[in-house]
């Protein structure tokens, strides 16, 4: 039996001769075939085809996005030319659909003390002001990193952000935890978050707010630090973001997000897919779950030391006692980045070699960098490492460079 609310929410998934409808799905199979849909003849061949998909998923059609599946999610891969879309962002203004995110609220008397517990980085390093960002890793006992989030501080509770295909495993982690504590664990899935990013983006993005928040609002997104949020009704206007360049990410309800996003496209900012995303994070350096850490490896070896708070000494959080073995057995391990000026382009999982070292590292992330015309990595090596290594590519060893984790910031090479 299908379970909705007052506004046409499924309340839970529903299963329809064997098909999970996540709710989600369900909201936007009742937009397409009005509120009887599950009788509706289409549904079953739509749901053979479905993944999860987000309100703008019809809308990307329109656009001429390239579909393609992304942790579950039927995500937009690029318009036309992922080389203009990083480009577009570096020297102007892109955006991208991000509402495949997972949007978690933490609320309650022991909210803080929680996430205190749950996360290696401390939130009391953002109580200072409502809408303070705080980047962490959710570690696992042994110290693995069960995901990577964002939580922000909304004066007396808390909005976390994590990875959509880490979902299932986060939420099962956060309410075991959870159970300790006097908390609520709320996911947000009605609410959709565009990324504005470029340096132009700020601009243009106060332009389009303005017919959706007071002047008031506008005025405070304005003002905004980097890694700050203003809350404005049901909308979240964050400066945060994932390309190493300027801008907000901007949380609010699925049902203004398609106006939304074609008053951005109106006002002159490029549709940007998952492609020139990747490319973009690469280049500055910012670490992919699955790639550059996972259940298995440390924020130590993940080039996530900074976010781990290790003050003060008496808070204890998961994964604490064995990332503090680790520290004083001595890390073995650690992220670099890797510069290949001649031709070629380094890929993930490619073997890189350490002269004088037994053991060999990995790439985890390897692109052609847009920005700067020669390829660029992220790899994860043998804590010896000089200047320069080896990197095994169609069966030959190819020197490299080995430089600091971060390419481009800012339209420029650092």
């Amino acid at each position: 039996m299908l379970l909705l609310d007052k506004d046409m929410h499924a309340c839970t998934p529903v299963d329809i001769r064997g098909a999970l409808i996540p709710p989600r799905v369900s909201r936007l199979a009742a937009l397409k075939y009005g509120p009887n849909f599950y009788h509706h003849a289409d549904l079953i061949s739509d749901l053979t085809s479905m993944g999860n998909k987000t309100a703008l998923y019809g809308l990307h059609q329109q656009l001429g996005g390239k579909l393609v599946d992304f942790g579950g999610w039927d995500m937009p891969l690029h318009y036309g030319s992922q080389i203009e879309e990083h480009k577009a962002v570096r020297a102007a203004a892109g955006m991208f659909d991000v509402s495949h995110m997972t949007i978690v609220d933490v609320t309650g008397a022991d909210a803080k003390a929680y996430l205190q517990y749950l996360l290696a980085n401390d939130v009391a390093r953002i109580e200072s002001a409502k809408g303070k960002a705080l980047y962490s890793g959710m570690l696992n006992v042994n110290g693995g990193v069960i995901d990577d989030l964002i939580v922000y501080n909304m004066g007396g509770w808390f909005r976390t952000v994590v990875n959509c295909g880490t979902r299932e495993k986060d939420l099962a982690h956060m309410n075991a935890v959870a159970a300790d504590f006097q908390v609520v664990i709320t996911e947000q899935p009605q609410l959709s978050m565009i990324a504005v990013q470029g340096p132009e983006a700020k601009a243009k993005a106060q332009q389009v707010l303005a017919d959706y928040i007071s002047a008031d609002q506008v005025t405070a997104v304005a003002e905004l630090s980097i890694f700050q949020g203003a809350e404005c009704g049901e909308w979240f206007v964050a400066r945060t973001g994932y390309t190493g360049e300027d801008g907000y990410e901007i949380i609010l309800p699925e049902i203004q997000v398609k106006a939304f996003w074609q008053a951005l496209q109106a006002a002159g900012v490029a549709l940007c897919g998952l492609a020139a995303r990747d490319t973009l994070r690469l280049e500055a350096g910012m670490n992919l779950y699955g790639n550059e850490m996972n259940d298995s490896i440390s924020p130590l070896v993940a080039n996530m030391g900074w976010t781990i708070a290790w003050a003060p000494e008496d808070r204890d959080f998961i994964g604490r006692a064995a990332i503090t073995a680790e520290k004083a057995a001595g890390v073995k391990e650690k992220l670099v980045g890797l510069i290949l000026e001649e031709r070629g382009v380094m890929r993930g999982h490619q073997v890189v070699s350490v002269e004088g070292v037994d053991a060999k590292g990995e790439i985890t992330s390897g692109t052609f960098s847009p920005s700067l015309g020669y390829s660029v990595a992220l790899a994860r090596v043998p804590i010896e490492i000089g200047a320069t290594a080896l990197v095994e590519m169609r069966n030959k060893q190819i020197s490299v460079k080995v430089v600091k984790p971060s390419f481009v910031r800012n339209g420029k090479k650092v």
